[in-house]
Order: structure tokens, then C-alpha cells, then sequence
């Protein structure tokens, strides 16, 4: 069971670390005051899950939630 338990932890911590990268790969949401009047809503704006910037976005909720899962199943100390 201890072999097990060091691949989990290898596995959580790539996770980690490309969660890390993902996330500082990312824009930022702020669109200053252009959303004021609107400028936001832009052919870019509307179709941002077909680029890479929604790609990036649905790896991070993917990773997301496999590090909650890993962390849930190493802190159960089963192994």
C-alpha cells in the first residue's frame, strides 16, 4: 500500500504544478472601463470558449477538481 500512496502523491503533485502553471497562463477577467459601455461583448468576448483562453479555463475546472478529489483520497489514510 505504501507504493500506491507515493504514486497518488507523485500524481498530486504534477496536478499541483500544472494547475499552478494554467492558472498564471490565464488573462485576467478585468476588462477595465471598456465594459462599461459595453465594449466587452466583442466577437472575441462572445466566442471565448472556442479559443485557447476557453481551453485553458475548462483545464483548470478539470484540474480543479482532480486536486480536490486526490487531496480527499490522501487525507483519508487508507494507505
Amino acid at each position: 500500500m505504501g507504493v500506491l500512496r507515493t504514486i497518488i502523491t507523485v500524481v498530486f503533485i504534477l496536478v499541483c504544478i500544472a494547475l499552478t502553471v494554467l492558472v498564471l497562463m490565464q488573462e485576467g477577467k478585468s476588462a477595465g472601463l471598456g465594459s462599461i459601455g459595453g465594449a466587452a461583448e466583442t466577437y472575441w468576448g462572445k466566442n471565448k470558449g472556442r479559443s485557447m483562453e476557453g481551453l485553458l479555463v475548462k483545464l483548470t475546472k478539470i484540474l480543479a477538481v482532480l486536486f480536490m478529489v486526490i487531496a480527499a483520497i490522501l487525507n483519508l489514510n487508507v494507505f
